[in-house]
């Protein structure tokens, strides 16, 4: 009789951990996998098989591109303030998942930090005309930067952009006011 009883639940145990060892990765993604807590390796798009109990997906990492935006308020060589938007792009390299994974904690505020110190190490030697002409540069410089200090963390960065200057509202009446007096 005792013999009936433990049969289904060790049918349910049986067939829990079978499909506990298949799992799906999607296009793009690639899902990072742990055995009793140390790095196993990292798994492609499609369907994978890894040992049930033992193995875990610990995390999944997209290889999209992604965009982050960032509004940066600094002070012109003439003394103006300034709030540029900064529009960086990035993705992790293929080959370095497992640098993308542990080495940053939170990749956001990395690049945003270093996006800071950029803008507020090139805007203050230009005076405001010459940040609106040069935001190219601007950008490049960003993008260089931002590419030297990420590689090492598994990140590539593809383009950095300052998709807008906004100068302070005063400073906007004021150029207003001299171009109508022209």
């Amino acid at each position: 009789m005792n013999y009936l009883v433990g049969l289904p639940l060790i049918v349910i145990l049986s067939v829990f951990i079978l499909f506990s060892a298949f799992f799906i990765v999607k296009q793009q993604t690639i899902a990072v996998v742990e055995r009793l807590g140390k790095f196993t390796r990292d798994y492609g798009p499609g369907f994978n098989l890894k040992f049930p109990v033992i193995d875990r997906v610990v995390g999944r990492v997209s290889l999209r591109i992604q965009q982050l935006d960032v509004i940066v308020e600094t002070k012109t060589k003439d003394d103006v303030f300034v709030h540029l938007k900064i529009s960086v792009q990035f993705q992790i390299q293929r080959d370095h998942v497992y640098n993308a994974f542990y080495k940053l904690q939170n990749p956001h505020e990395q690049i945003t930090a270093f996006i800071f110190d950029v803008v507020r190490a090139e805007v203050p030697k230009m005076i405001l005309d010459d940040v609106f002409e040069k935001k190219e540069e601007i950008a490049i410089a960003i993008q260089r930067e931002l590419r030297e200090a990420m590689l090492n963390y598994g990140y590539d960065i593809v383009k950095a952009l300052v998709t807008d200057i906004d100068p302070d509202e005063k400073v906007k009446i004021a150029m207003n006011r001299i171009n109508a007096a022209e």
